[in-house]
């Protein structure tokens, strides 16, 4: 019983690192990069569908990115799409291609990114701390039940413990890897 709850708090624990990650991909650093448009959906037919099933995404240099439309009817679809995102791109067409300028940086959007990937990794780690409370809570359920010891009971929590200090550091250390990326010019 005591693995069983250790195992679902560290899938859950995992879960909030990887929606730590998909967050920090959609703040755009200055590099060009397809996985910036990872959240944008199409209408197509009227149903939602991922940009990356209707169109091919590329970068051209450093800081364009070339999006290719399977259907010419989608192309004012997906400038639409972009529009309407909250990453502040203007599209540009020509012809069956859409290309995406990302502007250069300056130091102050630089810090208010930074500001909000801190933001992101705190959000991270408050889940992780309140899936170890969960956790923390079912063993002494268990305990409340006589269904394990107070020795069995304060093993499991040593051991969830550990595996929450192991995801509170590796959110330190995406953290540290995208602030290192949005400084570096």
């Amino acid at each position: 019983m005591i693995e069983e709850i250790k195992q679902d708090a560290q899938v859950r624990m995992k879960k909030s690192l990887e929606a730590l990650e998909t967050a920090f991909k959609k703040v755009r650093t200055g590099r060009a990069s397809p996985s910036l448009l990872d959240t944008i959906s199409v209408k197509y037919y009227d149903v939602d569908t991922p940009l990356k099933q209707v169109a091919n995404v590329g970068v051209e240099d450093g800081r364009t990115l070339v999006i290719t439309a399977f259907d010419k009817a989608l192309i004012p679809l997906v400038e639409k799409a972009i529009l309407a995102s909250d990453l502040g791109l203007n599209p540009s067409t020509a012809g069956t291609v859409i290309r995406l300028m990302l502007p250069p940086l300056t130091e102050e959007t630089r810090r208010d990114l930074v500001k909000v990937v801190r933001g992101e990794a705190e959000g991270a780690r408050v889940a992780i701390r309140n899936i170890r409370r969960d956790a923390n809570s079912d063993l002494k359920e268990l305990l409340k039940e006589k269904e394990i010891s107070e020795d069995e009971e304060r093993r499991g929590e040593e051991q969830i413990q550990q595996l929450t200090d192991k995801m509170v550091a590796s959110v330190e250390v995406i953290l540290k890897d995208k602030e290192e990326e949005l400084m570096t010019v």
